[in-house]
């Protein structure tokens, strides 16, 4: 991920799970796409919990 917070998404799944994601990677940040899921940062795994 290039650029400062401001280039970031933070998008929620329909399994309530949280991604952050560069706005160049996302077409559409209400579905992701497998291949832009990967691209991002599941951030359950970073904090460590479903909600923080």
């Amino acid at each position: 991920m290039n650029g400062g917070y401001e280039s970031l998404v933070w998008i929620r799944d329909n399994d309530g799970k949280e991604f952050v994601c560069s706005l160049e990677d996302v077409r559409n940040p209400n579905e992701l796409t497998a291949e832009e899921r990967a691209r991002c940062m599941d951030v359950n795994l970073l904090i460590g919990t479903e909600r923080w």
